[in-house]
């Protein structure tokens, strides 16, 4: 179970705001955080990580305290093993395919980055460097890459943006079977509808920095909710045209 009881002050477009992120998360959800850009989803992906510190509160997963502002707890990012897929991907220009797949790893394992370049189709890629790859190649290596450590929580920061329909498709695949694959905890920042549904079996809305609502992807977008929740959802980026009409 992944606790989660966080401030953080935000910088947005609309001015300052208080990240405060309260829930208690099963260890094998596969949850999506949904919501407008500046609600502070990205944040609290960085914040799970270890990249950004809560200003106050704690967090823990499966007892293990990760933070703690009161007795001044702040486990490192490499010790929390978190996988986190970033949103431009962040991979090591002047490091093979392959390279950057095993830089994840903790332990040398290369029958596991055997498996991880079988797993995405990248066995014919594994010696190319990512400025030869295509948008949906990169996003698979660095999938691979936040697997390799083995994680307990799997973080994807819009794994799947600006990607055309058929790759997204494709690609919802990987991310499915690389949940399957680790047995994880996978939480994942979306703006479309038609993905979460594919994926997630949780949904947790996030308005200002607050939770607004957490259910099934049927529950939080029911033809009622979504008549109650049609001013916030007209706000988001990057939404189904087919869903808004």
């Amino acid at each position: 179970m992944l606790k989660i009881n966080i401030k953080r002050k935000m910088l947005t477009s609309e001015g300052e705001r208080i990240l405060h992120i309260k829930a208690d998360i099963d260890e094998h959800c596969l949850l999506c955080i949904f919501g407008k850009s500046g609600a502070g989803k990205t944040t609290l992906l960085r914040i799970l990580a270890g990249l950004t510190r809560p200003q106050e509160g704690n967090i823990t997963f499966n007892d293990e305290v990760w933070f703690d502002s009161n007795t001044h707890i702040n486990v490192p990012p490499q010790k929390r093993n978190v996988g986190y897929m970033f949103q431009n991907y962040a991979l090591f220009p002047n490091m093979s395919i392959e390279k950057n797949i095993r830089f994840g790893q903790k332990v040398r394992d290369d029958e596991q980055v055997q498996k991880l370049l079988e797993l995405f189709d990248l066995q014919n890629l594994r010696q190319q460097r990512p400025y030869k790859l295509s948008g949906g190649q990169k996003q698979r290596v660095a999938l691979a890459r936040a697997l390799a450590t083995k994680p307990n929580i799997l973080l994807l920061d819009e794994p799947l943006s600006a990607l055309d329909i058929e790759m997204r498709q494709s690609l919802q695949r990987e991310i499915l079977k690389a949940h399957e694959l680790s047995g994880a905890l996978t939480i994942l920042v979306s703006h479309d509808i038609d993905e979460v549904y594919s994926l997630a079996n949780k949904v947790m809305l996030i308005k200002n920095g607050e939770i607004v609502n957490v259910g099934t992807p049927g529950e939080i977008f029911s033809n009622e909710n979504l008549l109650c929740y049609s001013r916030f959802l007209s706000e988001i980026s990057l939404l189904s045209e087919t869903l808004l009409e």
